[in-house]
């Protein structure tokens, strides 16, 4: 699988992931989980667009 396709797949699973964590920490009022999440979030953000820039180069 090529390094961009990776990226991109793993940055969503992330985004997701961190979402979740981010609405069930504001649920239950636990701020720590919620920063976690959102964190989470934006580093799947980052690293899909890694993804995209790798695919619109050409690695």
């Amino acid at each position: 699988m090529k390094s961009s396709i990776r990226d991109n797949a793993e940055g969503k699973m992330h985004q997701v992931s961190g979402k979740i964590k981010e609405v069930a920490g504001q649920v239950v009022g636990n701020r720590d989980l919620e920063a976690k999440g959102k964190n989470e979030n934006l580093d799947g953000k980052v690293q899909e667009k890694m993804g995209e820039i790798k695919e619109a180069v050409g690695r």
